[in-house]
This record gives C-alpha cells, sequence and structure tokens, in this order.
C-alpha cells in the first residue's frame, strides 16, 4: 500500500516537473509560438499571458479528466475545445472587468487562447488517459513552464530593447540599459531572442550530457511523427 502510494505520489510530481523543465511546452517542445512572439514585448504583458494560460491548462485538464470516460471518442475534440473555450472566456471576461489595461495591451491573443495547441494537446496527449490530480499538475507543471519562457524572452527583449523592466503595473525598473536598441521589441527582434535562446539551451543540455559522459541530445525532430504529445508518433514511427 506504501509502495503504491509512493509511486502515485512520484507521478503526480514528475507530471509537474516535467511540465516545466524536461517538455517545457515552448524551449523544448517548441509549441504556442504566436504568443510567445507576440506579446513578449513587456515582463508584464508576458506574465499576464502565462497566468491566462495557466489558468485554463489548469481547469480544462481538470475537467477533460473527470470527464473522460463519458466523452465520446468520435466527439472528444470538440468537446474538449467546448471545455477550453469556456475557460478562456471567462479569464477573457475577468481580465476585461478587473484588468482592463492589460486585457487591451494583450488584445486578440487572450481569445486566441482557445486555439493553442499547448491547451488541446495536454487535454488528448494527457488528461484524457489519466486521473484528476495527475492532470492537475501536469496542466499547473506545463502554465508555469510557458509563463517562465514567456518571462524570460520577455525579459531580454524590454531590457535590450526599451531599457526598462516592467514587472506589474506601476512597479517597473527604468534605466537599466543606457542605450536600448528598439529592434529587440519588435516582430524581428522576438525570432531573434528566442533563437538565440533556444541555442543557449540546447548548447547547456550538450554540456550537461558531456559532464555525465553521455553522448550529446540528438536534436528534436519537430514533425508529426517524432512529436511528444502524444502516442501517435510513436506508432507511426
Amino acid at each position: 500500500m506504501a509502495k503504491a502510494i509512493i509511486v502515485s505520489n512520484m507521478k503526480t510530481f514528475l507530471s509537474f516537473w516535467y511540465g516545466i523543465f524536461k517538455n517545457n511546452p515552448t524551449f523544448r517542445l517548441v509549441l504556442g509560438l504566436c504568443p510567445t512572439l507576440a506579446v513578449t514585448t513587456s515582463l508584464e504583458n508576458a506574465l499576464g499571458m502565462g497566468l491566462a494560460a495557466t489558468f485554463v491548462l489548469v481547469c480544462s485538464n481538470v475537467l477533460v479528466s473527470a470527464l473522460r470516460k463519458e466523452i465520446p471518442g468520435a466527439v472528444h475534440i470538440p468537446c474538449y475545445i467546448v471545455i477550453i473555450a469556456t475557460f478562456v472566456t471567462a479569464v477573457d471576461l475577468l481580465m476585461k472587468a478587473y484588468l482592463p489595461d492589460l486585457s487591451a495591451s494583450l488584445g486578440i491573443f487572450i481569445p486566441l487562447i482557445v486555439v493553442n495547441c499547448i491547451i488541446l494537446g495536454r487535454a488528448e496527449a494527457f488528461a484524457s488517459k489519466n486521473g484528476v490530480i495527475d492532470s492537475l499538475a501536469d496542466g499547473l507543471g506545463s502554465g508555469i513552464g510557458f509563463t517562465l519562457a514567456l518571462a524570460l524572452v520577455a525579459s531580454f527583449r524590454e531590457i535590450i530593447g526599451a531599457g526598462t523592466l516592467t514587472v506589474w503595473g506601476d512597479i517597473a525598473i527604468k534605466g537599466i540599459n543606457p542605450g536600448p536598441v528598439t529592434l529587440a521589441v519588435l516582430p524581428a527582434g522576438g525570432f531573434i531572442t528566442l533563437g538565440l535562446l533556444l541555442a543557449l539551451i540546447n548548447r547547456l543540455g550538450e554540456w550537461q550530457a558531456r559532464r555525465r559522459g553521455a553522448p550529446p541530445p540528438l536534436p528534436l525532430n519537430l514533425d508529426c511523427r517524432h512529436c511528444t504529445m502524444c502516442g501517435k508518433g510513436k506508432k507511426e514511427g
């Protein structure tokens, strides 16, 4: 009995941990790049988008897991989208009511969470096959991982591009960079910053592998056959 509890707790912890680091949606799976590139012109925008996506991830994962045996297989994707859209609508309305400035700044990207492949991917790949607690941990881990990725990209872009760091509202650090480079906050700057961070993370992965005496990890094959979000790639491969 004790062994079963330990195994269950370990699975829950790993579901949470992997979402943040090993299967980070942005830096490892390279998903959700549209909001990553679009809203990371300031740290405040990044945190707002990340927290909104985390709320939707956790709530949709929990509800999909709770209803997984009741949803017919033939219509499971439309059902998941309806569930996700419900929570996205709630987030959108709450932000418009209590955080109108942030809502206006994020604009269409809050409603577009409905079609974010991270949300639907976790519902399809994990929540539909696992219990409520594990699905909650998976959603929370993936949401935190996504938020951290957005915050990291936004911090670099805002410091380099504007010379400030707007944490939230009036909480801001100014004059960090006396010679800001405007390119960093332009669309091209988003691509450049993300590319440099991905290259750095891959280099760190190679360095850690060599320290352990293991061969460097192979580059990720970013196509459907090798996707780690579901089991289809393994079956087809």
